[in-house]
């Protein structure tokens, strides 16, 4: 620690001070300091940090074929490790050039031993094949050629256990013609390629294509995973992600079971988020009224719904006809829906209450001009206070009047239905 001193006369003392900067720093600390370990080796084979012992391994040697989801049971594997895959793009005229005359050097190969009278080699015949197969994908666009390099990285807390692991990877491997080796006096080098800093130091590298390349994506999980609807998660057991449509399925109900804070609210907010991105309807049912400043958000609407609110349900609103619908298939729809509702509401109807109410009904939408030959797209739904009104007015329907009067306070609704992609919470 270096101070820096200073002397000046004041009352025949001598005043001795450090600066405060210098104080400052010799207690500063980086992030760097905070989040490395407590220790670090460097052996030939292996790292150690702190008390976990790490070691890198490279792949530097492929089949001619690699078959999608090949690296799975590598991904799937119960282990702690770290897995970095460097896709460097070569110039395509500079391989063109290579692959000319690597292919001229092959020919070459297979004329002199035809010329010798020897038999056919089939690994030249196969490498001929190849190397034209791939220049052609090379000149038509059709494929582009790579520097790849995939390093794994092992954590374990012995370096017997990292043996055993490694040895465990590489016959996994092995068995699928792919073969790795550890990044002898190099595992300082190889750590870092394993970093999320996105330096290669390793730098050990095969030339691959682009279908190959696609194999190794990380991602695969035949069991968690679907062609399309939205992301629940991340599967904890080999970091891939959860894709799920639930609505592709013949029933599309689900259940949330969890203790008390464990985030079912959050999780449901958020699958309700990323529904809304795909079109759908989402209508809440909200008693505790935690989703109202969610609709406000994505611009749905809150109907808190009470004897003393001012939004009630008006069960005469008809919903907008979409392209492929009739409206006046929906209006009498809507007509045989509320016929239902006052069966619950009244108790019961007999065969010519029913006929007489399914003709106040008709009436009713009437008399807002709301009838199969119009366009109601704009009109104003009627109330529970014009049905009765009408069934007041008509022979035999006083007593059916009489109890839709104790329904006409509490049915009826300011509001109408907004967008069919809002979300709608209901209090």
């Amino acid at each position: 620690m270096a101070f820096s001193l200073f002397k000046k006369e004041k009352s025949e003392s001598e005043v001795f001070a450090v600066f405060p900067e210098d104080i400052y720093k010799s207690g500063e600390l980086t992030l760097r300091d905070v989040i490395s370990p407590s220790a670090l080796e460097i052996s030939p084979g292996f790292l150690r940090l702190g008390e976990k012992f790490a070691r890198t391994v490279f792949f530097f040697s492929y089949p001619r074929y690699l078959h999608t989801n090949w690296f799975s049971p590598i991904i799937n594997l119960d282990k702690i490790f770290d897995i970095a895959m460097f896709v460097h793009p070569v110039d395509t005229s500079l391989v063109l050039r290579q692959l000319r005359r690597q292919v001229a050097r092959v020919q070459s190969q297979i004329q002199t031993r035809e010329e010798k009278g020897l038999v056919r080699d089939p690994m030249l015949d196969t490498a001929y094949q190849d190397l034209e197969s791939l220049r052609d994908k090379l000149q038509q666009a059709t494929e582009k050629l790579f520097n790849f390099g995939l390093y794994i990285t092992i954590y374990e807390n012995s370096e017997e256990e990292l043996n055993k692991t490694e040895s465990q990877i590489r016959g996994v491997l092995e068995s699928k013609l792919v073969y790795a080796k550890p990044a002898l006096f190099q595992q300082e080098e190889g750590f870092h390629s394993t970093l999320p800093l996105n330096t290669d130091r390793l730098l050990i590298h095969n030339y691959m294509n682009s279908g190959p390349i696609s194999s190794t994506f990380p991602f695969v999980s035949f069991d968690l995973t679907s062609n399309k609807g939205i992301l629940y998660g991340i599967n904890r057991h080999n970091n891939s992600l959860i894709l799920f449509d639930r609505y592709s399925l013949e029933n599309a109900n689900s259940v949330t079971f969890a203790i008390s804070g464990a985030g079912k609210s959050y999780s449901m907010k958020l699958e309700i988020l990323r529904s809304l991105m795909f079109g759908v309807d989402v209508i809440i049912l909200d008693p505790e009224r935690e989703y109202e400043f969610l609709a406000q958000t994505v611009g749905g609407m809150h109907f808190n719904l009470s004897l003393t609110s001012s939004h009630h349900i008006n069960p005469f609103d008809l919903p907008p006809p979409r392209e492929d619908e009739s409206p006046a298939d929906i209006l009498r729809s809507n007509i045989i829906n509320l016929i239902g509702l006052f069966r619950i509401m009244l108790g019961g109807l007999t065969p010519a209450e029913d006929a007489l109410l399914d003709r106040a009904i008709s009436e009713t939408y009437a008399s807002r001009d709301i009838t199969p030959e119009t366009d109601f797209a704009a009109a104003q739904p009627p109330l529970m206070s014009d049905l009765a009104l009408i069934l007041a007015n008509t022979e035999g329907g006083e007593g059916t009047a009489a109890g839709c009067n104790v329904y006409r306070s509490s049915l009826y609704l300011e509001h109408r239905p907004g967008r069919a992609e809002e979300a709608v919470a209901c209090g």
